[in-house]
C-alpha cells in the first residue's frame, strides 16, 4: 500500500486491467493503466475510455477515436 507521499510524487505501480462492456476488472493491483494511444498515465479513478476488442485503455476521447479509426479503416 501506498502513502500520501508516495502518491504526490508519483510514485504507485501500473496496474493490470481487464476491459469489459461498461466496466473493468483489475487482475493485478496497481494505480494507474497507460494510454495506448498517447502512453499517458491513468489513475484507475479516472479511467473512462477503453477498448473491450483490443483490451487497451484511452486517456481521452480522442484518442479511443485515434485507435478506433487505425483499426478500422474505412469505417
Amino acid at each position: 500500500m501506498m502513502n500520501r507521499l508516495e502518491r504526490l510524487f508519483g510514485g504507485g505501480s501500473e496496474a493490470r486491467v481487464r476491459y469489459l462492456a461498461g466496466e473493468f476488472q483489475v487482475l493485478s493491483a496497481g494505480d494507474y493503466v497507460r494510454c495506448a494511444v498517447t502512453g499517458a498515465r491513468i489513475d484507475l479513478q479516472n479511467l473512462r475510455y477503453w477498448s473491450v476488442e483490443l483490451q487497451e485503455a484511452y486517456a481521452t476521447p480522442e484518442a479511443s477515436m485515434t485507435r478506433y479509426l487505425e483499426t478500422h479503416p474505412g469505417g
